[in-house]
C-alpha cells in the first residue's frame, strides 16, 4: 500500500520503507485504538481490517473527549467505544491506569494512538512494551510535539509528512516503523497541508501496525530459538 498511490498529491509522496510485500501475518491482530478528535485514522484502521490488507480487528476504541467525532464513527462502525475523560483523573498516571484496565478487559494485542492528544506515561508504555504505536504529522525526528504542521510551515521546509513509530518515554522519539513524505506546495497553510498529510496517515498507519506485529513476532521467535539466524533489521 505505497503512499505514492495518492495521485491527488503532485509531486507524489515517497514512503519509507519503500514499496515492499505486505508483512506476513499468521494470526489475526486484536487492536485497541485511542483517539481525541475526529477519528479518521481510527476509521482507516477499521477499514483496513475489514476490507484488507490488514488482518486484524479493532476491538475497542477509547476517547477522552465526550462528543468527539471518533465516538460517532465508532457508533456507525459498530465498534465498542469507552470514554476515559482525562478531566476526571488527578494525574496522567491515573488516566493511563484507566486506559490499561479498559484495554486489558478487551484483550487487545496492540494499542494504536490515532490522534490521542495527551502525553502518556511510562505506566502505559510499560503495560504494552513495543505494542504501543503512534502516528505523528511530521517527518520525525523533526517537529516533535504540538502543531507539527505549523512548525514545518514556519521553518520553510519543502517536504513534510508523517511518521508511524513505537512509543517510548522520549516524546515522539520511539523507533520509527514507517514514514511518508508530503510536498509543501506554494500557498499551503495549516489546513491544506494537514489535509494532504492526513490522507497519507490513513495509508501508512495500517502498514505500521503490520510492521509492529512482524517485529514482535521476529523477536519472540528469536527469544524462543537463540540459534536461529537473525532476520532483517526492523528499525
Amino acid at each position: 500500500m505505497p503512499a505514492s498511490s495518492d495521485l491527488s498529491d503532485r509531486p507524489g509522496c515517497v514512503q519509507w520503507p519503500l514499496a515492499q510485500p505486505w508483512p506476513l501475518q499468521t494470526n489475526e491482530l486484536r487492536l485497541g485504538v485511542m483517539a481525541s478528535g475526529e477519528g479518521s485514522n481510527f476509521e482507516a484502521l477499521v477499514t483496513a481490517c475489514r476490507e484488507g490488507p490488514l488482518r486484524g480487528r479493532v476491538l475497542q476504541l477509547v476517547v477522552n473527549n465526550p462528543g468527539c467525532g471518533a465516538m460517532a464513527r465508532a457508533q456507525r462502525l459498530g465498534i465498542p467505544c469507552a470514554l476515559v475523560d482525562h478531566r476526571h483523573h488527578h494525574s496522567r498516571e491515573q488516566l493511563d491506569g484507566a486506559l490499561i484496565q479498559t484495554f486489558a478487559a478487551s484483550g487487545v494485542d496492540l494499542v494504536v494512538m490515532a490522534g490521542w492528544m495527551r502525553i502518556v506515561t511510562p505506566r502505559l508504555i510499560g503495560a504494552f512494551p513495543s505494542r504501543l504505536i503512534n502516528i505523528h504529522p511530521s517527518l520525525l525526528p523533526s517537529f516533535r510535539g504540538l502543531d507539527a504542521v505549523g512548525q514545518a510551515l514556519a521553518a520553510g521546509v519543502t517536504l513534510s509528512g508523517c511518521t508511524a513509530h513505537l512509543v517510548s518515554e522520549d516524546l515522539d522519539g520511539g523507533p520509527i516503523l514507517a514514514q511518508a513524505t508530503v510536498p509543501v506546495l506554494p500557498g499551503d497553510d495549516r489546513s491544506s497541508l494537514a489535509a494532504r498529510i492526513h490522507r497519507q496517515e490513513h495509508r501508512l498507519l495500517p502498514l505500521a501496525v503490520a510492521l509492529a506485529a512482524a517485529r514482535l513476532r521476529d523477536r519472540t521467535a528469536a527469544a524462543a530459538d537463540p540459534s536461529a539466524p537473525a532476520g532483517p533489521p526492523s528499525g
